[in-house]
């Protein structure tokens, strides 16, 4: 069953895990479950967009990543390098709006300037607005946030009584994106991960135990379905 429109999440986010423990469960290398996890990620931001989800945000590389095995994280870096690349083309075919939240100073000057081409090739079309969370933790984005608000103010371009939530909430990464109606968090794990803490204020949680490499749009039929089942109020209880 497709859904209708009114009663689809506008935006979705999801913390993509479970790609290690698949690739144990078969025998085979860490990698292989990130590079199988990737393909997911191309066929959920098609069938997202088909079932009506606006904005799609994936956490693919978190600040806290940088502390894995060396030889894990030089293969993620090579993985998300080759897909910033293939993500022009793609997104370009399927008319969607690329954005890379997170800190990207670390990132070597091939990937920054492929981020760069893919944000300036997309920035105009108008099917998915997809989001990948690249060197991305909550904390320091909003750490971030709150330097560039003092700069300003210093500069004289802010003042200090237009310091309000919808203020603060444009510096932020995700300035201008909607916040998150849901998020997906697969393999089990019951946590945030320092993942768009502010941003989830009055979101939905869905918790699966299908780790990411075996999620698919039944699975994401799953979680629209419990987010249809969920009475949304804002505010204290």
């Amino acid at each position: 069953m497709e859904y209708s429109e009114q009663n689809v999440p506008n935006h979705v986010a999801i913390i993509l895990d479970g790609n290690g423990r698949w690739a144990k469960k078969r025998h085979l290398p860490r990698t292989a479950g990130h590079v199988a996890g990737s393909r997911v990620v191309e066929q959920i931001c098609e069938d997202a967009y088909n079932l009506g989800i606006h904005y799609l945000t994936v956490y693919a590389f978190s600040t806290e990543n940088w502390k894995r095995p060396q030889d894990e994280v030089d293969a993620l870096m090579n993985l998300l390098r080759q897909y910033l690349k293939d993500c022009i083309k793609r997104s370009t075919k399927n008319n969607m709006c690329v954005r890379i939240i997170g800190d990207i100073t670390p990132l070597t000057e091939d990937m920054k300037e492929s981020i760069r081409q893919l944000e300036e090739a997309t920035k105009d079309n108008t099917g998915l607005h997809f989001q990948v969370a690249l060197n991305y933790g909550s904390r320091d984005e909003m750490l971030r946030s709150m330097k560039r608000m003092c700069r300003d103010i210093k500069d004289g371009i802010l003042s200090e009584e237009d310091w309000e939530e919808e203020t603060f909430s444009r510096y932020l990464d995700t300035g201008g994106i909607p916040d998150p109606d849901l998020l997906i968090r697969t393999s089990g794990e019951k946590r945030l991960s320092n993942f768009l803490l502010w941003q989830l204020a009055y979101t939905e949680f869905y918790f699966t135990d299908v780790l990411w490499p075996d999620f698919n749009k039944k699975e994401l039929k799953k979680a629209i379905a419990y987010y249809n089942a969920r009475e949304r109020r804002f505010g204290a209880v």
